[in-house]
């Protein structure tokens, strides 16, 4: 597996991201740790969670399954690992407070959340440490400062975004420039074919700024995934995303059958759509099974022509290119 940088910074990750959202959720924990060690052995080195993980079963689980694979011992330096802060940590039984039980990001809950993720995790540093989401009530002098802190004291060592604004982007980073800090690494956003909202402002700003864009649901919720198909086998999924799929029955049947014309499975054909964007660094996939895994290796592989993505392009029109062309003169 050819590695690449994290847009222009110096950390080189694999073009594939193991999400880590099912672990002890609807994946076991033996299962989890056999996906961990077989994504190293496949070459995947970037591993992402988050705090709020476990949901639940227990937020705080997810990290909890990744600290005791890390404490067998012999994986720490092989993974770049990446978790969150914003979101609320209220485990069932506890007594609310309001630092811990609130979404934002405050330097206070920054820097406890860090501590906390640092135990469950069984590590003295967090690689990538990402803002969940965008607290627009708390100054940015303050975040920073906090991240400065973690810094410093070799707790972290990258800070990144996740779900933020083109102008969120571009605020943080000038900031962070201010301060004499790096700014951020990398932007954590849904993306995919069916949703490619940010192409208007968010890709533009992280290619500005030379950050590694790191697409969540690349698959849309397994919606690009041949949903259809699927179907026709007999499987079955939720309610809502029956509802879903028959909704998008045209575009999903025009997808599925370019798809067969290729010859290549439909969410590898989505996941390689991504990958030749040259901002894209590393879409996060889910498999809560071996096959689904070493089978999304292939999205590494395929090269889509122009011809192809035209076609793809047809299917799911996006916003129109870039903000401000994409709706004015």
């Amino acid at each position: 597996m050819e590695h690449r940088r994290l847009g222009k910074n110096g950390v080189w990750v694999s073009p594939l991201c193991l999400g880590t959202m099912n672990f002890g959720w609807h994946t076991s924990e033996k299962d989890s740790h056999a996906l961990m060690d077989q994504a190293l052995d496949l070459g995947i080195n970037f591993i992402d969670t988050a705090d709020v993980y476990g949901w639940s079963l227990a937020r705080g689980a997810t990290e909890e399954i990744i600290g005791r694979w890390l404490a067998q011992g012999g994986r720490r330096d092989s993974v770049v690992l990446a978790t969150k802060v914003y979101n609320l940590m209220t485990r069932p039984g506890s007594k609310p407070e309001p630092n811990r039980d609130k979404r934002c990001l405050s330097a206070l809950k920054i820097i406890r959340h860090c501590e906390d993720s640092l135990r469950r995790l069984q590590t003295d540093v967090i690689d990538i440490y990402q803002m969940h989401h965008v607290d627009r009530d708390c100054p940015w002098e303050e975040i920073w400062q906090a991240m400065d802190t973690l810094r410093t004291q070799g707790k972290i060592i990258y800070v990144a975004s996740s779900n933020f604004a083109g102008w969120d982007i571009a605020q943080a980073n000038e900031i962070a420039k201010q301060r004499f800090l790096l700014p951020l690494v990398s932007e954590q956003s849904i993306y995919h074919l069916d949703n490619r909202m940010v192409e208007l402002e968010v890709i533009p700003a992280c290619r500005s700024y030379g950050m590694g864009l790191i697409p969540w649901s690349p698959l849309g919720g397994g919606l690009l995934g041949g949903a259809l198909k699927k179907r026709a086998e007999g499987r079955r999924a939720s309610e809502e995303f029956e509802k879903n799929v028959d909704k998008k029955r045209e575009k999903l049947a025009a997808f599925e059958g370019l798809c067969a014309e290729l010859g290549e499975e439909p969410a590898n054909v989505a996941l390689a759509w991504l990958l030749h964007n040259p901002v894209v660094t590393a879409p996060i996939i889910g498999p809560r099974t071996a096959e689904q895994l070493s089978g999304a290796l292939r999205a590494t592989e395929l090269k889509l022509d122009e011809a192809t993505l035209q076609r793809l392009d047809a299917i799911f029109p996006g916003p129109g290119g870039e903000a401000p062309k994409a709706y004015a003169w």
